[in-house]
């Protein structure tokens, strides 16, 4: 009788590197046959949360050709994928979205998703808006165990908690100011002020707004 092999499992919480995820899609592939990976097929058999493949590519399709995979063309989409997309775009002007920015190369959607869920691109923003609004995650950080002291939240914030950081800070760099609405070619991104690797928490008071120059100066230096 063979022996068992001992493998260890994911910690939940852990970084996950854009090589990590592409080697997934990739796995989840080869266990469909396909040169593709649908998006609710991942959600079945991916290791990891199909949100955080959304954040680091960008879209959805984006992430299936870093990986050398076919682009996947759904009709029965989630929700919250759409509702990603639209934070995505939003993130990435530094304004509200317009039907017309669905049409541009980092919208992983065209409006008929849209129309078809919510009737109207009007529809789809105010749902967003209700959907990021509701929850209590500003202040969702469990207790801490006398005995630990890992790390209690995700390194990736969650999208209703990303939307509140960068409406609060106006969606511009809350350190230099910095905004695609003003200027073409700024990137935000979402810092934690103490850095998790540090201890930081995934929490609203120590998340800020960055664009892409102040967030590797600042590296992980505190």
């Amino acid at each position: 009788m063979s022996k068992r092999r001992f493998e260890l499992s994911r910690v939940s919480g852990a970084a996950v590197t854009d090589k990590q995820l592409l080697d997934d899609l990739r796995r989840v592939a080869g266990q469909l046959g396909q040169q593709t990976v649908p998006g609710p097929k991942y959600r079945e058999l991916g290791m990891y949360d199909d949100s955080t493949v959304l954040r680091r590519f960008g879209s959805w399709n984006k992430a299936l050709e870093a990986a050398g995979l076919k682009k996947s063309n759904e009709y029965m989409i989630a929700d919250e994928r759409l509702f990603e997309n639209i934070l995505s775009i939003w993130q990435r002007l530094g304004r509200q979205p317009r039907r017309i920015d669905l049409a541009s190369e980092f919208s992983e959607f065209s409006q008929s998703p849209y129309n078809r869920r919510f009737g109207s691109w009007g529809g789809a923003l105010r749902a967003f808006v209700d959907y990021a609004n509701e929850g209590t995650e500003i202040a969702d950080v469990p207790e801490q165990s006398s005995w630990t002291s890992a790390i209690r939240t995700p390194r990736d914030p969650s999208l209703r908690l990303r939307y509140k950081v960068l409406v609060r800070d106006g969606f511009k760099c809350s350190l230099c100011g910095a905004s695609p609405a003003i200027s073409a070619g700024v990137t935000l991104h979402l810092d934690h002020i103490k850095p998790w690797s540090k201890g930081g928490e995934t929490t609203f008071e120590n998340l800020r707004t960055t664009c892409e120059r102040c967030n590797l100066g600042k590296g992980n230096e505190l």
